[in-house]
């Protein structure tokens, strides 16, 4: 039985939080405002509905809060229509698919292994579950594969495609994407699937102008506004079409969602505030510098990075067909001497996802500390070097020496 308090846990976790190197590509360290939104007094309202049409009666201030989100993440973007009360990613995904799709619809998302995420058709999803996935893939260079994505486009014709990727380190051409499925519709009497981009993880890379962005292409767009946005936990869903916006707007309530987290709704729209500053954007260009630069010390070692680099917050490494380390085992040893990291899989793996042959390894937490280029550098070495150590069996006798290493570096 567990015997602290919830507040000695919490403390407890703040201390993990501030002596780890943390490396997962999906998490970051929100402001203080927007932790204090998401704490606030907004949690304890009922507010099932949208502005102005809300089922419960002293709205008036929730209005204004979910009615400034929403015009605020539509400049932040420049869109025209926004969601702003999807729970969290998946759920906004969720929310797409029902308010665009007929259960058994053929829908294209990236498969997993190769970089995409549960919710764009992996058969443990819902998606998956309820809807005829058919996966595309990355080429033998780690690159999304066009020719493969046009080829099961025209021999499948599907109701929806998905764009974007939960583990996939290069730049996204949202617009060549388009042009495809422009092509596809005039060889089908003008019909063609809703293109759905899914940019969860590169959202504040987007925000801060160095991302393209798929907002003049896509139908729809989801995404999360925490990893790269830098905001609460919840999902968003864009668009610049009205029809759709209307379809989406009954698919999240009552379709999938009864009462909006209000709280988390104030958090988001002062996350977009914040992304639509010079400062952030600043922020962006260095997270990018920071992975590239982290990525290369690898490369140039000869390990294994999947697709050779990085044009984004990410990169996978392949932990176990570069020293026969397992992404599990780097995930556990490294978590001992204080880098947080996850394991996960490479395209084609061989290994089961519990195990896995790479780690998934992002920049965006660690810029928002300060670091710059210099200190991952030095971080790819420890790394490195710790992982060699366990390849060799010799990590539990000199693990100290690495923690040492790891808390000088943290404390620099």
């Amino acid at each position: 039985m567990i015997k602290q308090s919830y507040e000695e846990i919490i403390e407890l976790e703040a201390e993990r939080q501030k002596h780890n190197v943390e490396l997962i590509a999906s998490e970051n360290f929100p402001s203080k405002r927007v932790l204090d939104a998401a704490g606030s007094i907004l949690t304890n309202k009922y507010a099932e509905g949208y502005s102005g049409k809300r089922y419960y009666g002293g709205c008036q201030f929730i209005d204004m809060i979910e009615t400034k989100a929403i015009e605020d993440a539509c400049t932040l973007f420049n869109c025209k229509y926004a969601n702003v009360q999807p729970h969290c990613g998946s759920s906004a995904n969720q929310a797409v698919y029902k308010a665009l799709l007929q259960h058994g619809d053929t829908v294209m998302g990236m498969d997993l292994g190769a970089g995409g995420h549960l919710t764009h058709g992996h058969k443990m999803s819902f998606s998956g579950q309820d809807y005829n996935i058919v996966s595309y893939g990355v080429d033998e260079n780690g690159i999304i594969d066009i020719e493969e994505f046009t080829k099961k486009l025209n021999e499948y014709n599907p109701k929806m495609v998905i764009i974007g990727a939960s583990s996939y380190s290069r730049s996204i051409d949202y617009k060549k994407f388009r042009d495809i499925i422009e092509e596809y519709a005039k060889n089908h009497n003008g019909d063609k699937p809703y293109y759905m981009v899914d940019m969860a993880h590169v959202a504040g890379l987007i925000a801060a102008g160095v991302h393209p962005t798929p907002i003049p292409y896509a139908d729809v767009i989801t995404s999360t506004t925490h990893k790269t946005l830098r905001g609460p936990r919840g999902g968003l869903i864009l668009t610049n079409s009205e029809e759709i916006i209307k379809k989406i707007n009954k698919a999240v309530f009552p379709g999938i969602q009864g009462g909006p987290l209000e709280h988390i709704i104030a958090a988001k729209g002062i996350c977009f505030e914040e992304a639509n500053t010079e400062e952030f954007k600043a922020y962006g260009k260095q997270i990018i510098k920071n992975a590239n630069a982290f990525a290369n010390e690898f490369v140039k070692a000869g390990w294994k990075v999947i697709s050779g680099g990085t044009d984004n917050h990410m990169f996978v490494l392949d932990v176990y067909g570069s020293i026969g380390v397992t992404g599990k085992q780097a995930e556990e040893e490294l978590d001992k001497i204080h880098i947080t990291l996850n394991k996960n899989q490479i395209p084609n793996d061989e290994l089961p996802p519990l195990k896995s042959s790479g780690v998934r390894i992002g920049t965006p937490a660690m810029t928002t500390k300060g670091w710059k280029e210099d200190k991952f550098i030095e971080l790819a070495k420890i790394m490195m070097d710790y992982l060699n150590e366990c390849k060799n069996e010799t990590q539990e006798q000199n693990r100290e020496k690495y923690i040492n290493k790891v808390e000088e570096l943290i404390s620099k």
